[in-house]
């Protein structure tokens, strides 16, 4: 498999998450683009959010790249369904974002990022231990991480979840490199409290 300027492999064809995703995102399936809380708190809140570029991991068919492309910043959209890619790639092109916006079909279990080469990298409704940490790697000085993900107790509600997709207690702030300051670690409120957890995390300088 061939590596992309982005640092994540391209995914074979066999590759079970892929023929799972492009099978969910497949015709009939009508994104809202609604860009996630997470990002909405980030971008549109006083976090001193310093120049540079976005990733957003496993973006699906999300608002989050668009509303990041918005507020003028280069984004690195990373996902391993290229059906959801293609339908996030139209709708840049119908606002007139995709200029800013670099699509990259990627296996995120291989994602090796240059160190210190996003201003913000955010994850939502995925987690893997490795992913977190090559993640901290990719922040630049000053920038910061988001994630959300599934807790142990979202088996509650989604009983095929795998234990190893989800948040273990104190994760992932438990697993910040210790340089990072973590500024706020919760979980969800509302009707998926405790099911989800999200926090913020920032390099210093």
């Amino acid at each position: 498999m061939s590596q992309d300027s982005a640092g994540a492999r391209l995914v074979p064809g066999d590759h079970p998450d892929r023929v799972k995703w492009n099978a969910r995102y497949a015709a009939g399936f009508a994104p809202s683009f609604t860009p996630h809380p997470l990002a909405v708190r980030v971008f549109e809140s006083a976090t001193d959010l310093p120049d540079g570029p976005v990733a957003d991991l496993a973006c699906g068919a999300s608002g989050t790249p668009l509303l990041a492309a918005a507020h003028g910043r280069r984004v690195t959209a990373l996902d391993v369904s290229e059906v959801a890619l293609g339908l996030l790639g139209a709708e840049a092109r119908r606002r007139g974002l995709d200029g800013l916006i670099t699509l990259v079909h990627a296996d995120l279990s291989a994602w090796s990022p240059s160190p210190r080469s996003y201003a913000l990298v955010l994850c939502t409704g995925f987690w893997d231990s490795a992913v977190f940490r090559a993640a901290t790697v990719a922040v630049a000085a000053g920038g910061l991480l988001a994630w959300e993900a599934f807790t142990a107790e979202g088996r509650r509600t989604r009983p095929s979840l795998p234990l190893e997709w989800c948040l273990a207690p104190a994760e992932p702030a438990s697993l910040l490199p210790a340089e990072f300051t973590l500024l706020n670690q919760s979980d969800v409120p509302g009707p998926e409290q405790s099911l989800r957890r999200q926090m913020l995390a920032r390099r210093p300088h």
